[in-house]
């Protein structure tokens, strides 16, 4: 067989193919519109189990020292208008600390406020596991840091990056997720504040089940 009667031979069987699929399209064209129509319930679905099961960084976190091992405070992340804030929620001072410290250094809104409650963390954007596009203040002299935020896919620790400029030129901190039995030693101003639901009823049995916070537990998950 030359080369050419090979190719016509091909391409003949080609056609008949493609006019076998069109004819079995026309003949059955709700079955394939309802396989593409349930294809896609499924895709959609498998989608939006994903992101419902993903962990959010709403909740209570953890910072540790890194030489000490000793908590330095709690932050409490709550979402606003599909933004997301951190704020201090429970201070562990030193001695020597003030007993009700300021942001003295601050600049801005948060002049002179408490550091109890301040809103350390805003405007963060949620992308998945993912948090961007927010800001970080460094109460120590008051500067402002452009931010991003992961969560573990097991919802035990987040990472923090505050940068100048570019993420490459910043630092990370990891932050440690508290059970929720922790909000019961928050000051009840923070709660009040910041989750004024959760400050009129009683902690869940749920809750009450979680287990205590001690520095042993907290080594045991760094």
């Amino acid at each position: 067989m030359s080369h050419e009667h090979f190719v016509r031979h091909w391409l003949a069987s080609v056609e008949l193919v493609r006019n076998e699929w069109r004819a079995a399209l026309a003949l059955q064209p709700s079955k394939c519109v309802v396989a593409a129509f349930l294809a896609g319930l499924l895709a959609l679905g498998t989608a939006a189990n994903s992101a419902a099961t993903e962990p959010v960084v709403s909740g209570l976190w953890q910072k540790i020292d890194g030489e000490s091992g000793k908590p330095v405070c709690w932050f409490l992340f709550v979402e606003r208008n599909g933004l997301y804030e951190g704020v201090i929620a429970k201070l562990f001072p030193r001695p020597g600390d003030p007993e009700k410290p300021i942001c003295s250094s601050c600049r801005d809104d948060r002049k002179n406020a408490p550091l109890l409650g301040l809103p350390l963390i805003r405007g963060m954007k949620r992308n998945g596991l993912s948090y961007q596009d927010g800001n970080i203040l460094d109460p120590r002299d008051g500067n402002i840091y452009s931010a991003m935020m992961t969560v573990s896919p097991d919802d035990k620790t987040l990472t923090v990056r505050g940068y100048l400029g570019i993420a490459l030129f910043g630092r990370d901190e990891t932050w440690y997720r508290l059970p929720q039995s922790a909000l019961k030693v928050v000051d009840p101003v923070v709660t009040a504040k910041y989750l004024p639901a959760q400050a009129k009823v009683a902690p869940s049995m749920e809750a009450l089940r979680q287990p205590e916070i001690t520095a042993k537990s907290t080594a045991a998950v760094r």
